[in-house]
């Protein structure tokens, strides 16, 4: 995380090892020390609350966790789309989710169960403990427990997507004696319920609208509200129109107030901005999942062709997930957005990073690579890849307004501009507002989506919520049951829509079953 959350962890950890100390072996087994931290010793100061909520934030790093040889556990949300295949194929669990034969032993969605609710039992222990630590700034716990719901709510919004029901835990387990330590699946509609409390609540919270440390803003909470709604509109609750203007309006809060502080929020000039080291969590960045070499390394790699000589390694990169050709060939001529190292691929780099050009034989994914750290022309990379790896962009607020605002009954001028503010910067020209109907516009929208947004780990749920998936071959939409996925001409089936319960939890949990539909238990 950012240096102030990393050093609330590391304070915790310093005083945890010298309160321990020096002590003799026969004391250390028979005497209670009185200043160990405990579960009921730590939280009793405003520092226990910062370092709680620091271990919150560092859980989200298990999105860049290993699966096994060539893969991180990001690749789960990439794999599936049919936008991304591998010139590796070294991962059988991975080729799974590229052949849509993955199963509840999949590495991936263990992993992924196992690491969206280690945040949210994190985050269970700071709500829990911290509302009673005395004395402490009101105003401070009140922005600590907002930014806990965020994140709480950040993680059962991807696992409620992914599963459907699932176990709603909103109390720190502390042992198997716990009541809910074998919970039973809890509906998606008391799943969402929570998600909106927690969002609200941190939407109430106090915290600025951007910041730059990388902690929970509120431009970051309204967007995440308004994705929320979103959802909740579409696919599979399907709450309609009063739920498409609960989107459209929290967005539309967002970009007001970007509007007025353009120096605050906006798009950035240029595509580089989006990976430049500089900028993260700043203008379009409204959060991120925090990396810092000396704690973790940003985890990208995958995305970059096998054994290239993009930096100063020599030969690096394992190609597991590389763009398929037909969605790169999908952008419109003249997006720059495809124009090599002006847009989110490039098909030419310099020799170890700092040399002579050379082609890479094919378009990458180069919309998570850090110049700073891998090197550029004639400039030497520090080695030291603290890129974050964003989770909401501006660009997502810009889009999901246009969409949820067109879905209320017609393109509007501001639906229109916001559309629009996309393309322009993709140097495209966006038809007049008079020649779009709803249906034409929707799906205008929806390529953007595709366009702008891939390769961050969005393109699946919206598959999922939409039902629909984009056909590169007809630049249109199909249903999403039918649909054959170009990267390996698998069809997509009505049982993908939700991923299978992890089959370790199943054994662990009597009261998890039964599995998804069409998955073997």
């Amino acid at each position: 995380m950012r240096s102030s959350l990393i050093n609330s962890i590391a304070k915790t950890m310093l005083v945890g090892t010298v309160l321990l100390g020096p002590v003799g072996c026969t004391n250390f087994l028979n005497e209670m020390a009185p200043s160990n931290l405990t579960t009921n010793s730590f939280y009793t100061i405003p520092d226990h609350a910062e370092a709680g909520l620091a271990s919150v934030y560092a859980s989200l790093r298990f999105i860049g966790d290993g699966a096994n040889i060539f893969s991180n556990n990001w690749q789960l949300l990439e794999a599936m789309t049919g936008t991304s295949t591998t010139e590796t194929a070294q991962n059988s669990d991975l080729n799974n989710l590229y052949s849509l034969a993955h199963d509840g032993n999949t590495t991936h969605i263990v992993n992924y169960w196992n690491g969206l609710y280690r945040v949210i039992a994190q985050a269970n222990q700071v709500l829990d403990r911290v509302p009673a630590i005395t004395p402490m700034d009101a105003a401070q716990k009140t922005k600590i427990l907002g930014e806990t719901r965020f994140l709480r709510a950040w993680a059962y919004f991807q696992a409620v997507r992914l599963w459907g029901d699932v176990p709603l835990i909103t109390k720190p387990q502390p042992d198997a004696t716990a009541a809910d330590f074998s919970p039973p699946r809890a509906s998606k509609e008391d799943v969402y319920k929570l998600i909106v409390e927690d969002l609200q609540a941190a939407e109430a919270a106090g915290l600025a609208w951007m910041d730059v440390s990388g902690r929970v803003n509120l431009a970051a909470v309204k967007s995440q509200l308004a994705t929320v709604y979103l959802t909740m509109a579409g696919f599979p609750l399907s709450k309609g129109a009063s739920y498409y203007k609960l989107a459209a309006d929290k967005a539309f809060e967002v970009i007001t107030y970007a509007n007025a502080n353009p120096s605050v929020i906006n798009l950035f000039t240029t595509y580089e901005d989006v990976h430049r080291e500089s900028q993260k969590n700043r203008v379009e960045h409204l959060f991120m999942i925090q990396y810092n070499s000396v704690v973790a390394a940003n985890p990208m790699d995958n995305f970059y062709g096998n054994f290239k000589p993009i930096n100063y390694n020599g030969p690096t990169g394992t190609g597991s997930s590389v763009p398929t050709a037909a969605f790169y060939k999908s952008y419109e001529a003249g997006d720059l957005r495809a124009k090599d190292q002006e847009g989110y691929f490039y098909t030419t780099y310099y020799t170890n990073g700092t040399g002579a050009p050379f082609s890479l034989g094919a378009p990458y994914v180069f919309k998570h690579f850090n110049r700073t750290a891998n090197g550029t022309a004639g400039v030497a990379g520090t080695r030291l890849n603290n890129l974050n790896v964003p989770q909401i962009r501006y660009a997502e607020t810009l889009l999901l307004y246009a969409e949820a605002q067109n879905e209320l009954g017609a393109p509007t001028q501001a639906a229109y501009d916001a559309l629009k503010r996309i393309r322009d910067r993709a140097k495209l020209t966006t038809p007049a507002l008079g020649t779009f109907s709803q249906t034409t516009f929707r799906e205008a929208v929806w390529r953007e989506r595709w366009h702008e947004l891939c390769y961050e780990q969005i393109t699946w749920f919206d598959m999922i919520r939409l039902r629909k998936v984009y056909n590169e071959t007809t630049n249109g939409f199909d249903n999403f049951v039918g649909h054959i996925n170009l990267s390996t001409n698998k069809t997509l089936e009505a049982k993908h829509l939700l991923l299978p319960l992890p089959r370790p939890e199943l054994l662990n949990n009597p009261n998890l079953g039964p599995q998804n539909p069409g998955y073997p238990n």
